[in-house]
């Protein structure tokens, strides 16, 4: 939800929930209640509340009466208003779990002061004040643990509603629409031609879920609308900071920053310029062929848009303070985003793809952005394989999942850890091929000349002393033996 609110907005939101025709779940009205305490447990309530309605958001609006919503004014300042030496909002910010965004507002309406508190819904957990979980009935605040039935269709809410399909900006005209909304670049993305007018390029947008007509006959912009096509991420709320950062140091370290950029556009409308910043800033080699001079990257190009298609496709969009970073060394890039692998790391060749945030996928597939189900990491294994890189790293470090691509680097200077790593990823991706590990495949993964095929042996040794590849038929002759995963037996 936008925290950039024109007087003229709040006005016509405060008319439009006036026009009810009572007080709502996600509604209440006040006069001059201004209790810390009260007003803690209606974040709670009404957050939870607007969840259980599918809305973005709920309010308390003060200087209006609850009978007859007629405008009367209020003496209630949040800004004067303290608990002890605290401001109001961080206060209440510090009982509230999980953390959630609530904003006040001043409007004056026929010159008489309103205050609108705006509530963003409740996703992951219902809103707890002081440890307590409260619900709206009717017009009355409950405690949630009072109603289960209530309380069961809260978190079957939170486990299937996925985030693409929350509201990141409600209630905006259609000029607004177009002002948040990269229009042009989603036609362009999906190969159609642009409507000849704006009726044309609404109903497309509704189509897509980018957006919905809400009951006030103004519109809802989704997260999947503006985390694709937003011209500004830094705009709401709900997905500041989910902008794309890439950043290029000095050497091997973070010590020294050269240079930083941040891709504030959605990401189908951001996708190509985030590419070419990062390709732009890769390490490269001047390559001489029939003497033309060209520079060549030291990391393919396909694999790079592959792994940072991956980090804004699979991040957990509910870890705040956190988006998708591609970090570029002199020697590797890291590319990270906010949450945990849904499969196990060392099952990412051959798993069958899981995704928290589906509709966003499908979407970047539909684009060509990212590749078909699958096949994203064999291309990633097969690529470094081809330009003779190291084998890619995954880690999870913490609440988030990194992921290395190395620069070229010869087989010598590689510590067991690191060859056993890349022997498995060969053998997982010569598996899902319906291939096995031998020792010309290995020769050729490693470029060891045929001469040397005792060295191949040696790294085939390594990887299945530690555990990762193991024989396909342990009583084959010598010359016939090939390998497989470990998993694969």
């Amino acid at each position: 939800m936008t925290s950039n609110r024109s007087t003229e907005y709040l006005t016509d939101l405060v008319n439009e929930l006036r026009n009810l025709p009572q007080e709502m779940e996600w509604v209440e009205f006040k006069v001059n209640e201004d209790r810390p305490e009260k007003i803690g447990e209606y974040i709670s309530a009404l957050a939870n509340s607007a969840a259980l309605s599918g809305k973005a958001c709920a309010y308390v609006v003060w200087g209006i009466s609850d009978t007859d919503h007629a405008v009367v004014g209020t003496s209630f300042n949040p800004d004067s208003t303290k608990v002890g030496n605290e401001e109001l909002e961080h206060w209440l910010l510090k009982l509230l779990t999980p953390k959630i965004q609530f904003r006040f507002f001043k409007v004056p309406v026929g010159r008489l002061p309103v205050i609108v508190l705006e509530i963003d819904r409740a996703v992951r957990e219902p809103v707890r004040f002081r440890g307590e979980e409260y619900i709206r009935v009717g017009s009355y605040r409950k405690k949630l643990r009072n109603f289960p039935e209530k309380e069961r269709t809260l978190w079957r809410i939170f486990e299937y509603v996925p985030f693409e399909n929350l509201i990141a900006v409600e209630g905006v005209r259609e000029d607004e629409v177009f002002q948040l909304l990269d229009f042009p670049q989603f036609f362009e993305s999906l190969d159609l031609r642009l409507p000849e007018n704006r009726h044309g390029i609404l109903d497309a947008l509704e189509r897509d879920r980018i957006l919905h007509r809400n009951d006030a006959n103004r519109w809802d912009v989704s997260n999947l609308g503006l985390v694709l096509f937003g011209k500004n991420m830094d705009d709401t709320d709900s997905l500041r900071r989910k902008a794309v950062r890439v950043i290029q140091y000095s050497g091997t370290s973070r010590i020294e920053t050269q240079k930083e950029r941040v891709e504030k556009k959605g990401y189908a409308s951001g996708f190509e310029g985030v590419i070419r910043t990062i390709i732009d800033l890769l390490p490269s080699n001047e390559v001489i062929t029939e003497a033309i001079r060209r520079t060549k990257s030291t990391f393919p190009e396909p694999a790079v848009r592959e792994l940072v298609a991956n980090a804004l496709i699979h991040q957990d969009f509910s870890v705040t303070g956190a988006g998708p970073m591609v970090e570029i060394f002199e020697n590797r890039i890291e590319i990270t985003n906010p949450g945990a692998p849904l499969v196990d790391a060392q099952r990412l060749v051959d798993s069958p793809p899981r995704s928290r945030n589906e509709s966003l996928a499908s979407f970047m597939r539909r684009i060509g952005i990212c590749e078909e189900r699958g096949s994203g990491w064999d291309k990633i294994v097969f690529l470094s394989e081809l330009f003779q890189l190291p084998a890619p790293l995954v880690e999870v470090v913490g609440n988030n999942t990194r992921v290395k691509l190395f620069a070229p680097r010869p087989l010598s200077s590689m510590d067991r850890t690191e060859r056993v790593r890349a022997t498995y990823l060969h053998a997982c991706l010569r598996y899902v091929n319906d291939e096995y590990v031998t020792n010309s495949s290995m020769r050729k993964r490693f470029g060891i000349p045929p001469r040397n095929s005792a060295r191949a042996s040696r790294l085939i040794t390594e990887a299945i002393d530690e555990g990762f590849i193991t024989p396909d038929s342990p009583n084959a002759a010598p010359r016939l033996m090939r390998y497989v995963p470990w998993w694969a037996k």
